[in-house]
């Protein structure tokens, strides 16, 4: 035993006399900067439009008349006989529609919306299936059939109406600028050579380009994208609807918003253009909201604290028959 530990000493020794010096004489290692890394399928610059040149609708804030009577149709009776509705929603949007993380239940603003129709059509407002879509997948999930309606801050644009039905307006929102807290900016008139991000297939990827064309777009899957490049300093604004920067800056006390309203957005529940007997149904619970007092209790629990006071519901309009 004493042979063998006598040997282990020897090897030790032997080691540190060798490695005496490897501290000094080994590689001085190099450290990186850390790399920002983007979120997943952001387009920097964002590509140009493929809607082309807005098409003359006439009114795009019109929509069919609701009818009396229990509402019948192909669209209505698919949905009752499969038992719910399928309604194409945000997750994200503080308030507005997103995962309240003390339920984990989708709640906010439009959520509220879409169960009141869930409840018109079954006496039951949980008697829906909620689809998490991104702004650039609304109409090919209305197109395609994957849901029933889209409830998701959709602007009424007569590009869209081409492609989907719209609803009378529910909300009526006002493109504005959200920059980091500090920041010289003030006006989308001084962003030009600079990064300013919207969601991908949004009105307000189209109207940054139109309102200041110096201005660099740079598009995200969904407005949360922007406001992470924003506080990595990957970007130099944001602009959407003042009802998704309000909600972000709520999130994010670094943040402020920044210059007068740019562009108004009215917002629609869309539909396929093939059930126009759904539209009128939704059409008749929203006036319903609005007349009983829904559309204000709804405004006052879940915008007031970020937006003040409740306004009157926006006015129904409709088309001539």
């Amino acid at each position: 035993m004493d042979t063998v530990r006598s040997r282990v000493v020897v090897l030790v020794v032997a080691f540190a006399l060798l490695c005496g010096g490897c501290a000094a004489a080994g590689p001085v290692p190099v450290v990186a900067p850390a790399r920002d890394v983007l979120p997943a399928r952001v387009q920097d610059p964002a590509p140009a439009s493929n809607r082309g040149a807005q098409p003359d609708c006439g009114d795009p804030r019109a929509s069919l008349r609701p009818t009396g009577g229990p509402p019948a149709g192909p669209a209505i009776d698919r949905i009752r006989a499969r038992g719910f509705l399928v309604a194409g929603v945000n997750q994200n949007a503080y308030r507005v529609g997103y995962r309240d993380p003390a339920t984990g239940e989708l709640a906010g603003f439009e959520i509220d919306i879409v169960r009141a129709i869930a409840e018109a059509l079954f006496g039951d407002p949980g008697r829906v299936r909620f689809a998490a879509i991104d702004a650039a997948h609304r109409v090919d999930a209305l197109q395609g059939g994957d849901v029933d309606l889209v409830v998701r801050t959709m602007t009424m644009t007569c590009a869209d109406a081409r492609d989907v039905a719209f609803s009378t307006e529910y909300f009526t929102a006002n493109q504005r600028l959200l920059v980091r807290r500090g920041s010289p900016v003030t006006g989308i008139e001084q962003l030009a050579g600079q990064k300013v991000c919207a969601a991908a297939g949004s009105t307000s990827l189209d109207n940054i380009r139109a309102l200041n064309p110096g201005a660099v777009p740079v598009s995200a899957p969904d407005v949360i994208d922007c406001l992470v490049m924003l506080q990595q300093h990957q970007i130099d604004a944001i602009s959407t609807s003042d009802i998704l920067l309000v909600a972000l800056a709520a999130q994010d006390p670094h943040t402020a918003l920044v210059g007068p309203p740019l562009k108004e957005q009215p917002y629609g529940v869309a539909m396929a253009k093939t059930a126009p007997e759904l539209v009128r149904f939704v059409n008749a619970v929203l006036a319903r909201r609005s007349a009983d007092g829904s559309w204000t209790t709804a405004y006052t629990r879940w915008l007031s604290t970020i937006l003040g006071p409740p306004p009157a519901p926006p006015v129904a309009r409709y088309l001539p028959e």
